[in-house]
């Protein structure tokens, strides 16, 4: 029978899950940090409101979504997760994914999809693999961050030259904007015609007032200064016969207000779940990238260390309870972090106050989001867009090496014009191989004979530690550089039988500079073995570390070889040697 140790497993999830509101409460909590935490709540929930609204109109959802996404995930990541001062909601990042998901599987698999990734990330965070993010290549996160940054923008296009696509999408029989980049430029090159310029004012005052704002006041947010002036240039220019496009034209029902739904699980399609897991699966490898990079980030700021699993764990719940009340995928927001933090955001309670705040804007001022123009929220998400596709890192991975640039270039255009699930798989696939093969190259085997021997001009004392050894006659030396795994292990071989031509009684194999050996370079190793036990000659090895020991001693090929051919260091590899030498040699016969 099985035995558990379910007590065991217990403590060890409890050790990975301790929310940061929780030992803040137990620190104590006074009124003064109370509020100093309201004021930050506050001016970041003024922050989060324009971002919330335009990140879930730029997926094709109503602008409820993203409010409550900002609501619900907003207080569960704070209340749950491993940061003291990280704020959670909607992000850019996922609009991508959002965009196409909805589109495919409507809002029920959306719901679906995210409770998934939701579930994995608590699993990841329970079974202590919050670092495991980490292992995801540079240079792929830099390529699909790009990619998603160019995509975001491109679906502003219509909203920032105020198009009208209806008769373009006729044209090109679409029944609705396509979801992939290059179908979208094709339906905006066929709209051109219908810019209207009013729109475009203003889509360029939001984007100047963004800029520039910040030379004024960082107090308060720009994105909340352009739709307040813009919103008013907006009602005026209607009045004077200049419609603009608004949040209410496009969904009508924000007029009549927002509400906070009962929390509904989400109709369960089976045949679609298999469909949705490649989905849920870049969800949360996005939600986890983003969130434990925002909180690095106020690490830095505030002087402490997170928790890692435990901020996945909140990542997770906050995810799962999001779809329950109609909201999107959520994760920890850069931005909005480190607004908390230069605002004297203290605690977790600070995000909680956040959630609340724009909770009431939501439910008492919801009504009037129907009159911010469309153009008005596009230029505040090509703001964010260019903020995310970092380009000044884009510019530096160009003076990296060519297989990372290649990665990164791959990532970026799988990311556009394939998928993003696709881009971070392969890019993180191709990365790998990449690695693998510079790993081979570095790994390498040399005749060292010679050099021990002490030959004038090629002893490298530093190198070899022992010049001047006198290797008997009978006896070749080859010396093993790097890490010895499948990638390598033929290359190990083929030049180690290619280079011993000369048939030497024995055969010494130093090793002190491997320090990996896998399952593939042992099974070479034995090939070799058993190729030069054939041929009447003795393998020893010499300065084995501890790791392909272990391995050896395991696998029973110490054992083969014989303990007594196995040395820590090159003088007593060579004193076994000569003994072997000493002995008189025994007749092999062929088969």
């Amino acid at each position: 029978m099985l035995n558990i140790d379910w007590k065991r497993i217990g403590k060890s999830c409890t050790e990975r899950f301790r929310p940061e509101l929780f030992q803040c409460l137990k620190e104590g909590y006074s009124l003064k940090l109370f509020l100093a935490d309201a004021v930050a709540g506050l001016i970041v929930a003024a922050v989060a409101l324009p971002l919330a609204i335009a990140f879930s109109i730029a997926a094709g959802l109503p602008p409820q979504a993203g409010l409550v996404t900002a609501v619900i995930a907003g207080f569960a990541i704070s209340a749950f997760g491993g940061c003291r001062v990280q704020i959670g909601g909607p992000t850019g990042a996922f609009i991508v994914i959002i965009y196409g998901i909805y589109a495919q599987f409507g809002m029920s698999g959306l719901a679906i999809a995210t409770m998934m990734a939701g579930a994995i990330l608590i699993i990841l965070g329970l079974c202590g693999l919050g670092s495991i993010i980490k292992y995801i290549p540079y240079p792929v996160t830099v390529g699909f961050t790009s990619g998603i940054a160019l995509i975001i923008f491109a679906g502003q296009i219509e909203a920032l030259l105020g198009l009208n696509c209806t008769e373009a999408l006729a044209t090109l029989d679409y029944a609705k904007m396509p979801g992939d980049f290059v179908g979208k430029l094709n339906v905006y090159a066929h709209a051109l015609e219908t810019i209207n310029w009013p729109t475009v004012g203003l889509s360029l005052l939001t984007i100047a007032i963004c800029v520039y704002w910040k030379r004024v006041t960082q107090k308060v947010p720009g994105s909340i200064i352009a739709i307040i002036v813009t919103t008013v240039i907006a009602i005026i220019l209607e009045r004077f016969g200049f419609p603009i496009a608004t949040i209410g034209s496009k969904f009508p029902a924000v007029a009549d207000g927002m509400s906070l739904t009962l929390p509904q699980l989400p109709t369960i399609e089976w045949h679609a779940i298999r469909e949705l897991v490649s989905p849920a699966i870049s969800i949360a490898l996005l939600a986890g990238i983003e969130s434990l990079l925002s909180a690095v980030v106020a690490d830095g700021m505030i002087g402490r260390r997170h928790n890692s699993n435990t901020e996945l764990i909140g990542e997770g719940i906050a995810n799962i309870l999001s779809p329950l009340f109609g909201g999107i995928p959520a994760t920890g927001a850069i931005a909005r972090t480190a607004t908390n933090i230069k605002n004297g955001g203290k605690t977790p309670l600070a995000g909680i106050l956040h959630a609340v705040f724009l909770l009431i804007i939501m439910l008492f001022l919801g009504r009037y989001a129907a009159l911010i123009p469309m153009a008005t929220l596009g230029g505040v998400v090509a703001i964010v867009a260019y903020n995310m596709s970092e380009l000044h890192l884009v510019k530096g991975m160009l003076k990296s090496t060519r297989s990372d640039v290649l990665v990164m270039f791959t990532s970026f255009l799988l990311t556009v014009f394939i998928d993003l699930t696709v881009a971070i798989q392969a890019g993180v696939l191709l990365a790998a191989f990449l690695f693998i093969r510079r790993m081979s190259e570095s790994t390498e085997a040399r005749n060292i004979t010679r050099l021990l021997a002490g030959t004038p001009q090629t002893t490298r004392p530093d190198d070899l530690g022992q010049p001047g050894i006198n290797v008997p006659k009978g006896v070749e030396v080859f010396e093993i550089y790097g890490a010895l795994f499948f990638g390598a292990a033929d290359k190990f071989k083929d030049t180690l039988l290619s280079q011993n031509r000369r048939r030497p009684r024995v055969l010494i194999l130093r090793m002190r500079h491997v320090l990996v050996l896998d399952a593939t370079a042992l099974h070479s190793l034995e090939e070799v073995y058993a190729h030069v036990h054939s041929r009447g000659i003795t393998l020893v090895l010499s300065g084995v570390t501890a790791q392909p020991l272990m391995l050896m001693v395991r696998s029973g090929f110490l054992d083969r070889i014989g303990q007594e051919n196995v040395h820590g260091h090159i003088i007593d590899a060579l004193n076994r040697a000569n003994e072997i030498l000493a002995t008189p040699t025994k007749p092999t016969t062929k088969k």
